[in-house]
């Protein structure tokens, strides 16, 4: 293949929604992405308790070697163990034809809310059968600073929703153990550009793993190999949290491409002063935050778009007056409350926010803006699992969809 492949894995307990909507921004940006799914993760986490560290070494490596062979350029990115795990492969591989990207790699587990279990683990790790009876649970603040998301992500632990496991064995964390001490050795041997992004705040690993990274991939003559970007607005998950776009566009560039060609929307010259286009995006904003899809699209160019992905009753192309008279259908229905800082390159702005539809339906992503001479030209929203979105708002007809959007 002639487009650069993209190896994503994801952490401990964890799937591909580790990675909020990475993913999907790799993929639009040309990106072959495959993300696997660690053993032992995907179904209960008593599926965990005879999984060894080998086995997940085992089976990226056999996904490496699946892939390596189809692409000029292949590059491995990894979340949290997910992460370690990358760097083990890179190194095990003597992989030089792309990238490392670690993100909050645990490195070393000395977080300011490092969990009970941290000075006496090692202890329970002789006692017979007690590592793979003790549950570790999860625990607020759940990797995440932003309040509104913590809340989410409670109510989705409440309600069983399998997207992250509630607990893991602590069989699990001893095999983590055992992947850091590998980690640690032979950093030195790494030969491909490394991008190490680590939470200034992070709860469960110091800013110290990020160094310790960043000093033995780039020590021994090889300085400038390894670099590192320090986010001031996130806990550990880094890839759902404020800073999610920092992490996105520092991700994005430092592969190759641009955080605009992800979304799929050319960026232009806004027709207006710095001032002004914050003003314009804070007043569209409140519009999201209302629902008011009226007052959105006066804002815009006759021919402004709104863009829904998904295979439901609010997927589609909304395009002008006659777009807008298409969404009344169900516009009063959601509404869009953003978070974090948005991320704003002429004239393209960039917000992380949650669709809400309801008391107990919420949809984290993002929404693109466009600004084109002084006024709206196109706006999308890039949830994180669309999948959620269509099971909640139903399936829709051909009739109703008049371009499907991906």
């Amino acid at each position: 293949m002639t487009e650069p492949g993209v190896l994503l894995i994801h952490g401990l307990g964890g799937t591909q929604y580790d990675l909020g909507s990475l993913q999907k921004r790799l993929k639009h940006a040309g990106f072959a992405v495959y993300s696997p799914t660690l053993p032992g993760h995907g179904t209960r986490p008593e599926d965990l308790v005879q999984v060894r560290v080998g086995d997940w070494l085992d089976a990226v490596r056999q996904k490496y070697h699946e892939v390596i062979g189809r692409h000029e350029v292949l590059h491995v990115v990894g979340m949290c163990m997910g992460a370690l795990l990358a760097v083990e492969l890179v190194k095990r591989e003597r992989h030089a034809r792309g990238r490392l990207v670690a993100l909050a790699p645990p490195v070393f587990i000395d977080g300011w809310a490092t969990p009970w279990y941290r000075e006496v683990r090692r202890l329970l790790y002789h006692v017979p059968g007690a590592a793979e009876r003790m549950k570790i649970v999860e625990e607020a603040p759940y990797g995440l600073k932003n309040e509104q998301l913590r809340a989410i992500i409670q109510a989705k632990f409440k309600r069983g929703d399998n997207f992250h496991y509630r607990w893991v064995p602590l069989a699990c964390i001893r095999e983590v153990d055992r992947l850091r001490a590998m980690v640690m050795r032979g950093l030195d041997s790494i030969v491909c550009p490394t991008l190490v992004v680590h939470a200034r705040e992070d709860e469960l690993t110091s800013l110290r793993s990020a160094h310790y990274l960043v000093e033995h991939i780039g020590g021994r003559g090889h300085a400038g190999r390894a670099r590192m970007v320090v986010l001031e607005d996130s806990y550990h998950m880094v890839c759902v949290d404020n800073d999610r776009e920092i992490v996105a566009r520092n991700v994005l560039e430092f592969l190759g491409v641009t955080a605009e060609s992800s979304l799929g929307i050319a960026a232009s010259e806004p027709g207006m002063s710095a001032a002004d286009l914050q003003a314009l995006l804070t007043a569209v904003l409140a519009d999201l935050a209302r629902g008011d899809f009226a007052s959105l699209f006066a804002r815009g160019t006759p021919e402004v778009v709104w863009s829904q992905p998904g295979t439901n009753r609010t997927s589609g192309v909304f395009r002008g007056s006659q777009g807008l008279a298409r969404m009344q259908a169900w516009a009063g229905e959601i509404r869009f409350d953003a978070f974090g800082a948005p991320s704003i390159n002429r004239g393209m702005a960039v917000v992380p926010a949650t669709l809400r539809a309801s008391a107990d339906f919420a949809s984290q992503g993002i929404v693109a803006v466009a600004v084109h001479a002084g006024r709206l030209r196109e706006l999308r929203w890039f949830p994180d699992a669309v999948q959620s979105e269509d099971t909640y708002f139903g399936a829709t007809t051909p009739a109703q969809m008049k371009t499907p959007v991906v």
